[in-house]
């Protein structure tokens, strides 16, 4: 059984919570339209949660209140969850940063008389051998994951009540060190000819997308979207668009805290040359981000 939510159900419910917040125009990204919304969920040192955003031509930042952990995820990634303005349960994958485990993380909140409550935040330990794991990148029913200077596939299933992830298939042995951030975008094609798309940044300063063959998933293939800018960044998130179906946004956070939010006009075209955008300047956004 998997749960299904498409990232801007969820952006929906955390733009409701976010009144009051921390809200700030942002002028020099304001090539993004008003119609997008992007997130980066984050950690800050004290386990504290937080969601980190850009909709609507402004940054919010949301939390709550015993939304913890009391250690901070190596990787982090979302499997899917539901709400709606009182309501959202969230089931998630975080990789440990001592014992080399990965566990699945299960939350709930619910929202009473204007108070939100955590009901849930329970993490289970599922295998051994996440050690040095920096990215996960989850498009049903696979997740990959950097690790090191390699790059593995595994198939995330659930069963009897509980997540399953499967032992890992190495795709690539070497070159993945110099990749920082890495998020699933979409699925192309069908059958053999099935390729998830995934994108993310490099060390180098590069924006790149790569495209793995499902069938043989060690035929990869990548087009560098931008040349340099992005070596900065320590999370990418991408995001949804109501009005405009082809686009999408970017948000991408650096570890210092500042953020820079982009648009995509065409995001299947295999070209950066429509990506246009900027910096939104220090927000104090510190929180170890995962992107999504």
């Amino acid at each position: 059984m998997r749960i299904s939510l498409r990232p801007i159900a969820l952006t929906a419910v955390l733009t409701l919570a976010a009144t009051g917040l921390m809200n700030a125009p942002a002028s020099a990204a304001a090539v993004v339209p008003a119609d997008c919304g992007v997130w980066t969920t984050a950690y800050q040192s004290s386990g504290q949660r937080v969601s980190y955003g850009y909709t609507n031509q402004q940054t919010q930042v949301v939390s709550y209140p015993a939304d913890t952990l009391p250690w901070v995820p190596t990787a982090q990634q979302q499997l899917g969850g539901a709400g709606d303005t009182d309501l959202f349960i969230s089931s998630e994958l975080v990789t440990h940063p001592t014992d080399g485990y990965i566990y699945a993380l299960e939350r709930r909140g619910e929202r009473t008389n204007g108070v939100w409550k955590m009901t849930r935040n329970e993490t289970i330990r599922l295998t051994s051998g996440y050690a040095g794991t920096r990215v996960l990148a989850y498009g049903y029913p696979y997740m990959y994951r950097v690790a090191g200077t390699a790059l593995y596939r595994h198939e995330v299933s659930y069963a009897n009540g509980s997540w399953v992830v499967s032992a890992p298939v190495r795709l690539a042995a070497t070159s993945w060190d110099g990749v920082k951030t890495f998020t699933y975008e979409r699925t192309e094609g069908t059958g053999t000819a099935a390729v998830d798309v995934m994108i993310g940044t490099k060390s180098n300063g590069e924006l790149k997308e790569w495209r793995v063959n499902r069938a043989t998933p060690t035929t990869i293939a990548s087009t560098v979207l931008k040349t340099t800018g992005f070596a900065t960044f320590g999370s990418l998130a991408s995001g949804y668009c109501q009005n405009h179906p082809t686009g999408r946004p970017l948000l991408g956070i650096t570890p210092a805290g500042a953020a820079s939010a982009y648009f995509d006009a065409t995001a299947n075209d295999r070209s950066g040359a429509d990506i246009t955008g900027g910096s939104l300047g220090s927000l104090g956004w510190t929180g170890k981000g995962y992107g999504q």
